[in-house]
């Protein structure tokens, strides 16, 4: 069973305890900077006013526990404690010769700790602690019972010079950036992914029209799934202009590279259909079986275009003949390479054991961009070479008498 099958188990089990809610989260072999919370995702309000943070935290976080794609949504808002506020009258507390400096005194005096002497023994010290006795400390009524030192020496009730107000205020203030803050978590629902759950979390919060003054975003693991998300695209395409160029430069020619790179939608494919096939989200380890893909699969492309070229211009053979004649050549070297990187992910994909789900995805995705670039890579290829090469004899013809012209089939 996974952890998250075990979780759900154990959830099942435990919802009929009385008296408790428990949370549980898988534990990760990596772990993203995240603040600690019940549940593994974090989606964190930022808000400079502590109210308009309060009354939208428990709105969203309603919203939260209504989607399909999460479960076990908590909040780090704890409820909030019941409390007595005191205002100071400061022109009743004037006419009898009090200062709120005095006001507060008193009450530090009651109910602080305050150190008022320290007795010593041959071994220890102790301190002696003012206060006031503990059964007049519990209740609302505690304070109606403080009396503060007047000039005139009177004593003077706080209840005259002050007014006391019970009020709820939050037990714990969270802060991020030094701004209040409210964290909510969740976890995936049984087979959801963590791109289905992200959008849904931010389509509840922008149905909900939240102010501009609240900010919002993703901590820990799925922050580092958002950014790769964001970051990604522009990177593979970097790594394939940077191969095209490398390419361009070994072959002295702009469209052959194309052919090479025409190996890898099939790899990508494969890639995708089978973590679709196995229930596997793309996450940032399949994302990064792409692009090692990337690395291996254009090899292929590379050994037929090698022996293509060298026939056509060593033994003047046609396109076709000469990319047929690579492929017999080079059938079995790209059989070969192939199996070896691909029985090299098979323990990845079909290990077991502690930390085996996020090796998992890694080894999917290399043994089916594999499995299905070798099954079309001696088909899609030669076709591409063919017409790469009838492109480049039209875009020749087509170049003005005297304009310079490098041979793109020649190799040097």
């Amino acid at each position: 069973m996974t952890a998250d099958q075990v979780i759900a188990r154990l959830t099942a089990a435990l919802h009929e305890v009385q008296g408790m809610t428990l949370y549980m989260q898988a534990a990760q072999d990596i772990t993203i900077g995240a603040r600690l919370s019940k549940t593994q995702y974090q989606f964190t309000l930022v808000d400079i006013n502590q109210d308009e943070l309060n009354f939208y935290a428990p709105k969203l976080l309603a919203k939260l526990e209504d989607l399909p794609e999460l479960t076990a949504v908590a909040s780090d808002q704890e409820a909030p404690g019941r409390t007595l506020k005191v205002q100071i009258d400061r022109a009743a507390a004037a006419l009898f010769g009090i200062t709120p400096a005095t006001i507060d005194s008193t009450l530090y005096d009651a109910f602080g700790q305050r150190h008022v002497a320290r007795i010593y023994t041959a071994l220890n010290e102790y301190y002696v602690i003012l206060e006031v006795n503990q059964q007049y400390q519990l209740g609302p009524n505690a304070l109606q019972r403080i009396y503060v030192l007047s000039q005139s020496n009177t004593m003077t009730p706080l209840s005259q010079i002050a007014s006391l107000t019970p009020a709820a205020t939050p037990v714990v203030i969270n802060h991020q950036g030094q701004f209040p803050s409210v964290t909510l978590s969740f976890n995936l629902a049984p087979g959801a992914t963590i791109g289905a759950a992200v959008s849904a979390v931010q389509k509840a919060a922008a149905d909900l029209r939240l102010p501009p003054s609240i900010a919002t975003g993703f901590q820990g693991n799925a922050q580092a799934f958002q950014s790769s998300l964001s970051t990604t695209p522009p990177l593979i395409l970097a790594a394939l202009f940077a191969v095209y160029i490398i390419l361009g430069v070994l072959y002295e020619s702009t469209i052959h590279p194309l052919t090479i790179l025409s190996t890898l939608p099939s790899a990508g494919l494969g890639a995708l259909v089978t973590l679709m096939l196995v229930g596997r989200p793309l996450d940032v380890i399949g994302i990064i079986g792409i692009i090692l893909l990337i690395g291996i699969v254009k090899k292929n492309g590379i050994m037929l275009v090698d022996v293509a070229l060298e026939e056509q211009r060593d033994h003047g053979l046609s396109s076709e003949d000469a990319i047929h004649k690579a492929c017999v050549l080079r059938f079995r070297p790209i059989l070969m390479t192939t199996m070896c990187a691909l029985f090299g992910g098979v323990p990845l994909m079909l290990g077991t054991g502690t930390g085996s789900e996020i090796r998992q995805p890694l080894g999917y995705a290399i043994v089916g961009g594999l499995l299905v670039s070798q099954l079309l890579t001696l088909f899609t290829t030669p076709i591409v070479y063919i017409y790469m090469d009838k492109l480049n004899r039209l875009v020749s013809r087509s170049r003005p008498k005297g304009a310079p012209y490098v041979d793109a089939t020649r190799a040097g």
